[in-house]
């Protein structure tokens, strides 16, 4: 299965909780750990307790389950390409109309459960543009409501100022009134109607959900929200770093995970990241070197003489991004917060 048939947390839930284990377990302990990593708790005790009970699968039962699943995927990438009806109408040529309604339908049921997906198709420059005009409220209730990657890109593109208002709005909101989000994304959509291609409580926001998109943003981005953040509210502001990876926590790393680091950074970006940093990291870095090679890279330091502050955070987020690619791999362990209890 290639990696942009991957399943997601909503295609799984589509399927069923019998149909999501089967399909798990084709996909191997690897991929299926990857996958169950971005499910609730209780989505995944329902599955892995439904893979327990699983004894023996027909192979008529799992080519069914595989098939959805390859059918709901295509229909997801023709909804990307160009909305519903597009959809509908590819499947159709491809499946029968009988089979293409039914795949719809499922679909349309989640597309109501999910806010504000009318959005993810839109061009993020366009909708940055947009959304830069809302109050900062509305603005933090979309970027809660998309994905990580997509709500850094529309954060970075705010002026300074409403970055920080906006990152903290996320991070405060807690529960939102169903009825409050449907009135607001009625208001959106129809402003953006010219722009695009046409139960409880909704947990959305939080401190995880402002760090996860921070994570995702260029440093000076990062060190904006963040001063921005000690000016409106110091205790979250101190929050927020606490669940953060900054460049000078790489002293908190214990060295096997340093060294694993090490062999992944690219050698001109981390003399770049070294320079005018604390004398505690610098020796954290030349420690877990060999001595010709801490010798080597405190001369290309020197070497380097004056350099722009952009170039240095720039050369820092390169070690960081590797370093919370290996986090996510599970190779190397960060500490955050009160990561420090231990359970015996």
């Amino acid at each position: 299965m290639s990696v942009s048939m991957m399943p997601t947390a909503g295609a799984l839930g589509q399927l069923g909780v019998r149909k999501a284990a089967i399909l798990l377990i084709q996909l191997g302990k690897e991929r299926a750990s990857a996958v169950m990593e971005h499910l609730t708790d209780g989505e995944v005790e329902l599955i892995s307790a439904e893979i327990a009970r699983l004894d023996r699968i027909s192979a008529s039962e799992t080519e069914q389950v595989l098939t959805e699943f390859r059918d709901l995927m295509t229909a997801h990438a023709h909804i990307s390409q160009g909305g519903f009806a597009f959809a509908q109408s590819l499947l159709e040529q491809s499946l029968g109309a009988d089979r293409a309604k039914e795949i719809m339908e499922r679909l349309h049921a989640a597309a109501v459960q999910m806010p504000f997906q009318f959005l993810h198709r839109a061009d993020p420059a366009q909708l940055r543009g947009f959304i830069a005009d809302e109050h900062p409220q509305v603005i933090a209730l979309v970027l809660a409501h998309m994905t990580p990657d997509k709500a850094s890109l529309l954060l970075s593109g705010l002026p300074a100022y409403q970055q920080a208002i906006v990152a903290h709005r996320i991070a405060v909101m807690d529960r939102t009134n169903p009825d409050i989000i449907r009135t607001v994304e009625s208001i959106l959509e129809r402003k953006l109607s010219s722009m695009l291609q046409p139960a409880e409580m909704s947990r959305v926001g939080g401190v995880d959900s402002l760090v996860n998109v921070i994570n995702r943003s260029d440093r000076p981005t990062e060190r904006q929200i963040v001063e921005g953040l000690e000016g409106l509210d110091p205790e979250l502001a101190d929050e927020v770093k606490s669940r953060m990876f900054m460049f000078e926590d790489i002293v908190g790393l214990d060295d096997r995970s340093v060294q694993q680091v090490l062999r992944q950074v690219d050698a001109g970006d981390l003399a770049l990241a070294l320079k005018g940093v604390s004398e505690a990291v610098r020796a954290k870095i030349t420690g877990n070197l060999s001595q010709r090679a801490a010798e080597n890279l405190l001369e290309e330091i020197e070497l380097l003489g004056a350099v722009r502050l952009a170039q240095v955070e720039e050369a820092q987020q390169a070690v960081i991004r590797t370093i919370r690619q290996l986090e996510e791999q599970g190779q190397i362990m960060v500490r955050r917060g009160n990561d420090d209890e231990l359970i015996l």
